[in-house]
């Protein structure tokens, strides 16, 4: 497979303009958007892991701050869901006016609190996205928009991070869409351990493979 195309890009969302990183493979025909979790950035580790393994499939990812850093700094911005999910939106409507994005099927990954935005963006978007993953999500910020979900729809969460996992199984009873929850056995809210985020990533890589093709 050809080395995928690296652009950092400058997304301009309102008055303010974000950063980002967008790789995409040659014959890519879907595109992960990151959804970052609060205090979390495109440069992640983590989240950079599971993007690596995304690419690996022939799958474009996305990277970018939902916050600037000046936003950033003030920590109720990092649980504005509503301003999350407007940016999530923003950068979407963003990436399918681009010649280079337009036609590509897109979905979501969304961490931590950016699972509940992405779940409100894909609510609010309804045919423009493809599928969404939250890993370790705060899905239950998204509840009251969870029966509106028609796209595939994976919650991936540790089994030790015991209050997520509740949150997590009680917000999977509302989808009526098609679903999954995976647990990872013995994991943590961050996936430290050994073989743990490989297994995030292997787990979120099938679900788009199969969902964006």
């Amino acid at each position: 497979m050809s080395q995928p195309t690296e652009n950092r890009v400058h997304i301009p969302v309102e008055d303010v303009e974000l950063e980002g990183m967008l790789d995409i493979p040659d014959g890519a025909e879907g595109l992960v958007v990151f959804a970052h979790g609060s205090g979390s950035s495109r440069k992640s580790p983590r989240n950079n892991f599971v993007a690596e393994v995304i690419r690996e499939r022939g799958l474009g990812t996305l990277l970018f701050d939902l916050l600037t850093e000046e936003e950033d700094r003030i920590r109720e911005n990092r649980f504005d869901i509503p301003l999350l999910t407007d940016r999530l939106v923003a950068v979407t409507e963003w990436l399918g006016s681009r010649t280079a994005t337009r036609d590509l099927n897109v979905g979501y990954f969304g961490s931590s609190t950016g699972a509940a935005s992405a779940l409100r963006a894909t609510a609010r978007l309804e045919d423009e996205i493809d599928a969404v993953v939250s890993r370790g999500g705060r899905v239950d910020m998204a509840s009251e928009v969870l029966d509106e979900i028609t796209v595939p729809t994976l919650f991936i969460v540790g089994g030790a991070d015991t209050q997520v996992l509740e949150r997590n199984r009680e917000a999977y009873d509302q989808l009526a869409c098609e679903k999954e929850l995976h647990v990872v056995e013995g994991a943590g809210h961050l996936f430290e351990g050994e073989g743990e985020l490989e297994e995030v990533a292997d787990v979120a890589a099938d679900w788009f493979a199969e969902s964006l093709r």
